[in-house]
């Protein structure tokens, strides 16, 4: 992924709407799993949801992309945002820039955050004395009141473990058994049954502990074709598929939504499947979808 700096932003609000091109974000493209396609002529496109975006949205720093059939450079938190708007077209997507440490401030209806991010520290620490920001969006998942779709991260060990620099993401730590939160990790394809992916070489695994293997799903992320790697670019598929399942099932409870995406996750598009490395498997909004009503 290249890196490239970019001139100062002048977005200074604390959260904005981003408007999605409605003609790039309702064509399904090649980084996108083909069932989203299926989901758009049924017509859930997240309308009547909300996904707040929290991420880089005024540093000078860039990367080079391609999503839209274009190379584009943009900061961190634009690409996110853009990616999950491409996948929900009809949600309002809403940015919180990193550099803002006030509460993530909820919308109506069903809220999604997006996490594009990890808050890093040197392992040992018994827990964590958060900012407004965090302490928002882990208690939003604790009460169950957003789902909150967190990055697994990129140091190709299990969530909640110390990468080889002794640095803990201790903003994973704190999401585990929380009742609407879930970690995605990435694959380096979408699998199907006959052609099954295979974890990306720097995703974090779901590891040994089942409550984390309970709430950890995987998707593709194709950096061959976009030049974006990483899980920062897996969790903005699934909070758009959130938002997805929003649309259709629009009485539904954060936890219902974050349930469903969970238990149809399925297990035989991955090559060696285990739920201490993929978790409950490869999100699928095609099942998710499936039922006429959601518990």
């Amino acid at each position: 992924m290249k890196i490239s700096v970019l001139a100062k932003s002048s977005v200074v609000a604390a959260s904005l709407v981003l408007s999605a091109t409605a003609a790039y974000a309702q064509e399904v493209r090649s980084w996108m799993n083909s069932e989203i396609g299926d989901a758009w002529s049924q017509g859930f496109k997240g309308q009547g949801t909300s996904i707040t975006v929290v991420d880089d949205f005024r540093s000078n720093y860039g990367y080079y992309g391609d999503l839209r059939g274009y190379t584009e450079l943009r900061r961190h938190g634009e690409w996110t945002a853009l990616e999950t708007s491409m996948i929900a077209p009809s949600a309002k997507v809403y940015a919180h820039d990193f550099g803002n440490t006030r509460a993530v401030k909820l919308q109506r209806g069903l809220n999604t955050l997006n996490l594009s991010y990890g808050m890093m520290a040197a392992d040992g620490y018994s827990g964590v004395r958060w900012g407004q920001r965090e302490s928002s969006i882990v208690g939003y998942a604790r009460d169950g009141k957003a789902v909150v779709v967190k990055a697994a991260g990129n140091d190709a060990v299990a969530v909640g473990a110390a990468n080889s620099s002794g640095l803990v993401d201790y903003l994973n730590r704190d999401l585990v058994g929380k009742q609407s939160a879930i970690f995605v990790g990435a694959l380096n394809s979408h699998g199907t049954i006959d052609d099954k992916a295979s974890l990306a070489w720097y995703s974090n695994t779901a590891g040994a502990n089942t409550v984390v293997q309970n709430q950890f799903v995987v998707v593709g992320v194709t950096g061959d074709t976009t030049g974006l790697y990483g899980t920062s670019f897996a969790a903005p598929i699934v909070a758009g598929y959130a938002a997805v399942l929003g649309s259709k099932f629009s009485k539904a409870t954060p936890t219902q939504i974050t349930n469903q995406l969970l238990n149809t996750a399925r297990q035989d598009t991955i090559s060696g499947y285990s739920a201490d490395v993929h978790g409950r498997g490869e999100a699928s909004i095609a099942r998710a979808l499936a039922p006429s009503a959601i518990k």
